[in-house]
């Protein structure tokens, strides 16, 4: 032996990286499953003994957790998870419908592919077939993957890569996602009403662009950004959804 490390350089990175990603998804694991508390100091040294990685990735986590919004830096070194108001949410709702109204808009003034039209139809056809039978868990879980879908894909139809990445961004903040609240409305007898009427919206929506009407899509997708904020509402009402939201012990009630 020589003593020299032979592995290729790109196998190294690929190793760290993946090292990383675990380290990412496995303390994002501990924050929403409510096993780190809000303002609880994260330890470095803590994770690495719990998740089973080396330092470097967990460094790397921290730092990508902090630009996702979960932890914030403490003025004595490290980080600490974060906790969200109501208000913090409810502005990251308005954003993401905002930058979603323009990526709309944008979609109709400058027309999209004959294959995106047909991806976005898709998802919506695919939707229309899950709500004629029952409103089950892996229904909702089916939902939750199709919209998700829409909305990607609603983004990419801009063509604007700026816009794009910032819709992306935006949708990482915890529960501005477009699916947020989706799988909590299953214990809501409302559920299948605000699942149709958010369907209309796709379909409008979707009408919007094909028809080259910009403002009347960017309208109408940022009327859609509102029925996160009354699924909001609702599982704030409802202390049984409250428990199943993943991450919903970070949320902080407006003072009534």
């Amino acid at each position: 032996m020589n003593g020299i490390d032979d592995t290729p350089t790109s196998t190294r990175a690929g190793s760290a990286a993946s090292q990383t990603v675990k380290a990412q998804l496995g303390l994002r694991e501990l924050i929403l499953g409510g096993e780190l508390a809000p303002g609880e100091r994260i330890s470095e040294l803590g994770v690495v003994e719990r998740l089973g990685v080396s330092r470097t990735p967990v460094r790397a986590a921290l730092m990508r957790l902090q630009e996702e919004g979960l932890l914030e830096p403490i003025p004595s070194g490290g980080y600490a998870v974060r906790s969200f108001s109501e208000n913090e949410i409810r502005d990251s709702i308005e954003l993401r419908g905002t930058l979603e109204g323009l990526a709309a808009r944008l979609a109709a003034e400058r027309g999209i592919t004959h294959s995106m039209f047909r991806d976005l139809h898709g998802c919506i056809d695919e939707i229309d077939e899950l709500l004629v039978g029952e409103l089950s868990e892996e229904t909702f879980s089916r939902y939750v993957e199709a919209n998700g879908r829409f909305h990607r894909l609603l983004a990419v139809a801009s063509d604007s890569e700026v816009v794009a990445r910032q819709i992306e961004k935006v949708a990482t903040l915890p529960f501005a996602s477009a699916s947020a609240f989706v799988v909590v409305q299953s214990l809501d007898p409302r559920a299948r009403e605000t699942l149709i009427v958010a369907q209309a919206q796709h379909r409008a929506v979707l009408e919007a662009i094909e028809s080259r009407e910009g403002a009347r899509a960017e309208a109408l997708m940022r009327e859609h950004s509102h029925i996160a904020h009354q699924n909001l509402k609702r599982v704030l009402d409802n202390q049984r959804a409250m428990t199943r939201l993943i991450g919903g012990n970070l949320i902080r009630r407006n003072p009534r």
